[in-house]
């Protein structure tokens, strides 16, 4: 393996878990696969077809990546073609033509032509050492990006029980996992998760009152970051191009990404950020999948993103040359406010919706906690690697200089209009005296030994805003703890009873 390594693909190692997962391939598994966003994915379904010499099915939904994928493929020597809904049928025929001249082959192809009663009587009688789906959350109901056309692709294993498959994605939690698996109908499929640490990334949430603080964090981030690319994620169209026209005079080199723009506009966009024409996009999530650009140096979340899941997969656009880059997210209590709103009005089934809603409260709690943001999410992940502390993010180093930092005055006009009348948010800091402060400390103890215990990220039991809340309110029944912020019917069934014991020892 070693030597087809070397001399074929040029790469001296493979990185943490890819070995893993092709020679579980190679020993005829199904694998589900999570690997972060440029771990080299990519490797562990190319490598089988190269070293078996046979051809290896790619279902890919990004017709860009294809063709990027199929172009460097080419390059290293390696047969390889992509069939997708742009080309002629001439086009067409000449990626079969070049099939049929060699045993190895890497064949990409969309979803929707995996469906095709063509294709599936094709692949009836060939050799096929893989089939390989590649941003496998989208299979999962319970993902952050479902696809329709995703849940079909179970046909693969019902025509060609005998040929593996590679489930492989980013991320994802391990309900979507089992979800992801019982619609491809694995068999008893190998769990590989691997490197969710980024050690070169310095994570970083900051809590705002409102527009006036986002804009000024805004503006020293980007100051703070005069080389390599930066991203700015935006929860709405309207405040992306709002966002980008506001930056523009004080900012050079900026545009904006969202799903608004026709297709030629999103493709022209795309080049320039990609040939460094445009430095800083402002987008809304329609950006990203299959981007691959090393020097980002800069993500931020402007609005909080909807779960974990894309939080995370939109920081690791970030260093993925291996230097130090940093991701922040501004948070503010009306950010829920938002995703809530897309919830709602979202035509999901209920229990759909009910999954979003958990996982909006779960990067609530994150975005509200206080322990290591890089231990939490590896524990979100379960990651095969777990750490107590970072030493590169807010809660480990505050005072690193690479923190964004509140400049000491900003005078801009606003964004957005300001709100009438001032209201109180949950996420504002409560200020603690001695003993609210000890009971704060007995609390955050408990809830660290409760996520060992469950091996869960503390954010899931409960957020810092929380436990501060419950120090300074100290309930003394299970009704006034439901009427705790953050304490819902769930966790009040779960922890109830624990909170009550610690809070009445502490009286």
């Amino acid at each position: 393996m070693e030597e087809t390594l070397k001399n074929i693909f040029r790469l001296n190692d493979f990185r943490k878990g890819q070995k893993e997962i092709i020679s579980d391939i190679l020993a005829q598994k199904d694998v589900l696969a999570v690997l972060p966003t440029g771990g080299g994915k990519s490797l562990c379904y190319q490598f089988p077809a190269v070293y078996l010499k046979q051809l290896v099915i790619v279902i890919s939904p990004l017709i860009a990546l294809m063709k990027d994928q199929v172009y460097a493929l080419q390059k290293l020597g390696i047969p390889s073609g992509c069939l997708h809904s742009g080309q002629t049928e001439e086009e067409k025929r000449a990626v079969f033509a070049q099939y049929r001249k060699s045993d190895t082959f890497v064949m990409y192809l969309s979803p929707e032509r995996a469906q095709k009663e063509g294709f599936h009587k094709w692949i009836q009688d060939k050799k096929i050492a893989l089939f390989a789906i590649d941003e496998a959350h989208c299979v999962s109901q319970w993902g952050h990006d479902f696809r329709e056309e995703y849940s079909q692709l179970s046909i693969l294993k019902k025509i060609r029980p005998d040929v593996p498959i590679l489930a492989l994605t980013a991320s994802a939690t391990p309900l979507v996992l089992e979800d992801i698996a019982k619609n491809l109908k694995l068999v008893d499929p190998e769990k590989r998760i691997h490197g969710f640490y980024r050690p070169n990334l310095y994570y970083q949430v900051e809590t705002c009152a409102g527009e006036d603080e986002k804009r000024a964090l805004l503006r020293e981030a980007l100051r703070k970051t005069p080389e390599g690319r930066i991203i700015i994620y935006s929860g709405t169209r309207r405040l992306t191009e709002r966002l980008a026209d506001v930056l523009q005079p004080e900012f050079k080199k900026i545009g904006f990404y969202h799903a608004g723009m026709s297709p030629e506009e999103r493709t022209k966009t795309q080049e320039l950020y990609q040939k460094s024409k445009l430095r800083i996009l402002v987008a809304t999530n329609a950006f990203g999948m299959g981007v691959d650009q090393a020097d980002v140096r800069l993500v931020v979340h402007y609005q909080m993103p909807a779960n974990i899941d894309s939080l995370y997969q939109e920081m690791g656009r970030a260093g993925r040359d291996g230097k130090d880059s940093t991701c922040l997210m501004l948070y503010a209590a009306k950010d829920k406010g938002l995703q809530s709103y897309f919830i709602i009005n979202s035509n999901a089934p209920s229990s759909i919706k009910r999954s979003r809603r958990a996982t909006l409260d779960a990067i609530v709690n994150y975005a509200e906690g206080g322990e290591c943001r890089h231990a939490e999410i590896l524990t979100y992940y379960k990651d095969s690697q777990r750490i107590e502390r970072c030493g590169h993010c807010d809660t480990c180093d505050p005072e690193s200089p690479r923190r964004i930092v509140m400049p000491v005055k900003e005078e801009t006009a606003p964004l957005v209009s300001k709100p009438k009348k001032k209201t109180g948010s949950s996420a504002t800091v409560l200020h603690l005296d001695h003993d609210q402060e000890e009971r704060f400390k007995t609390l955050k103890k408990w809830r660290k030994e409760k996520a060992q215990e469950l091996d869960l990220p503390a954010f899931v039991i409960f957020s810092d805003q929380t436990l501060r809340h419950l120090a300074v309110n100290n309930p003394k029944d299970l009704e006034q703890l439901r009427e705790t912020h953050g304490v819902g019917d769930a966790k009040l069934e779960k922890f109830g009873k624990d909170l009550l014991a610690i809070l009445w020892a502490q009286c």
